[in-house]
């Protein structure tokens, strides 16, 4: 049988139906983890958006609308 690392206590877990927390050893290992995330200690890297206002569309009225109305 498969076995992996908690993630975050690193004890030895068997990757079955068994251990319904997997990959964590316990629901104490999975809401440490839980509450990492929402405290923003891991990030997942994405592409910045550009600064330069060459990219930033202006919205437009859609054809036959008054804007005065």
């Amino acid at each position: 049988m498969k076995t992996v690392h908690c993630p975050t206590c690193k004890k030895l877990v068997q990757w079955s139906n068994e251990f319904p927390y997997r990959p964590f050893c316990s629901d104490r290992c999975r809401l440490i983890d839980l509450g990492a995330w929402a405290d923003d200690a891991y990030v997942i890297p994405s592409q910045t958006p550009l600064d330069n206002d060459e990219n930033i569309e202006e919205p437009t009225e859609p054809e036959g609308s008054d804007p005065e109305d």
